[in-house]
């Protein structure tokens, strides 16, 4: 039989061909990134990992625009961490709830607290990247670790670990902004996807790629801000604050990346599909300005697990019976694959594990993504996203 002139045998040799090829990418990427969580965590419990034994001043740079219940529950884990020199500095940026009472509150009795704020008002596109700038110039130490205000650290030796990583030539230390799991179908999904992201962009910087990372739970040197002259070359962007940074200044010789459990911070994600969507969207809206080679090895994946389910579907239709157990074989190697590192890493980040909702996401998300990439606000490439 043919189908527009093609025979079934040439058909079913070329998807074969086309969902191996698919496959090879995908073994590659969930070998060398993916698995980047569990090789790093395996080769410092075997001891082969250096860290500092110095712990310099930290400046803890937090910006909050109407966050006062946040501050309220979360603020103090972050002054009273385990370690021996911190300052915190918490940027007022024009808030209209109780901020502005609570952070005095918080000053009589934290004396490593500082303030400082964002005018009303201010004629900027992102008052975050101000507000950021502003507590960079009233910061004293040279390194600076950066947390949201709806974040709470995981430990109280989350400094500490994420400290350890500030070695001779290290400019930027990547950590692990989980959120809180509740019940819920759009929970298992945000947690999924963040899982998904933070073993991409860790395992990516482990294996000497760093493309970005994610300021609920970073650190990068003073200096290094100012080298790069802030964030000048994206002040005409809304977001970007964190990934953008890290795309264009982060290398595989000055990254570091902590994974450990008391490294990690903790928020409350977004309850309805609406507002992760919305999220999703300011995360997606300034990707197109990463540089090329970040872009093409990002596009590969989603490529490649686009190609390998389509040429899945096309066997089932035209293959015979060869085919479809080779299809099987290599759906199931790649599935069982996914469960295992996916898992083991939710294991060990204390999240819970995805098995049932594993394949479910693993084909619903790229097609979000694309949705917004070519059809939603991102097109607007940043312009036009809110930070918060």
């Amino acid at each position: 039989m043919e189908i527009f002139g093609f025979p079934f045998a040439l058909i079913e040799i070329i998807l074969l061909g086309l969902m191996l090829l698919a496959f090879s990418h995908q073994l590659y990427f969930y070998i060398r990134y993916m698995n980047g969580v569990l090789r790093l965590t395996k080769k410092e419990r075997n001891g082969n990992v250096s860290f500092s034994r110095e712990q310099p001043p930290v400046s803890i740079i937090i910006c909050a625009k109407d966050e006062a219940d946040n501050l309220r529950q979360f603020l103090p884990q972050v002054l009273e961490q385990e370690y021996p020199t911190v300052e915190v500095i918490v940027v007022n940026d024009s808030s209209t709830d109780e901020t502005t009472d609570l952070l005095k509150e918080f000053c009589e009795k934290y004396p490593n607290l500082r303030t400082t704020f964002v005018p009303v008002g201010a004629n900027n596109l992102s008052t975050k990247k101000l507000g950021i700038t502003l507590g960079v110039k009233a910061s004293k130490y040279e390194w600076l670790l950066f947390t949201d205000a709806d974040c709470v650290p995981n430990d109280k030796k989350w400094i500490a670990k994420m400290a350890r990583n500030f070695t001779h030539g290290t400019e930027f230390v990547l950590g692990y902004g989980a959120y809180f799991e509740k019940k819920g179908f759009v929970n298992k999904l945000v947690n999924f996807d963040t899982l998904f992201i933070g073993l991409q962009y860790l395992g990516m910087a482990y294996s000497s790629s760093p493309y970005m990372g994610v300021g609920r739970n970073m650190a990068y040197r003073k200096q290094t801000f100012l080298d790069q002259k802030g964030f000048a070359s994206t002040l005409h962007l809304k977001s970007g604050d964190d990934d953008l940074m890290v795309n264009k200044a982060a290398t595989a010789e000055n990254t570091r990346v902590e994974v450990a459990q008391e490294s990690i911070t903790l928020s409350h994600p977004h309850q309805t599909l609406k507002g992760w969507y919305y999220q999703k969207e300011r995360h997606l809206s300034v990707s197109s300005f990463y540089s090329a080679s970040s872009k093409f090895r990002l596009a590969l994946e989603p490529l490649s697990r686009g190609f390998f389910y389509l040429s899945l579907i096309g066997l089932l239709v035209f293959g015979g019976l060869i085919t479809l157990v080779s299809a099987a074989v290599l759906f199931l190697a790649r599935f069982v694959m996914q469960l295992i590192i996916i898992n083991r890493s939710a294991k060990h980040f204390g999240s819970k594990r995805f098995v049932s909702t594993l394949l479910l996401f693993d084909i619903l998300l790229p097609l979000i993504s694309a949705y917004i990439l070519t059809f939603g606000r991102a097109t607007s490439k940043g312009h036009s996203i809110k930070w918060k």
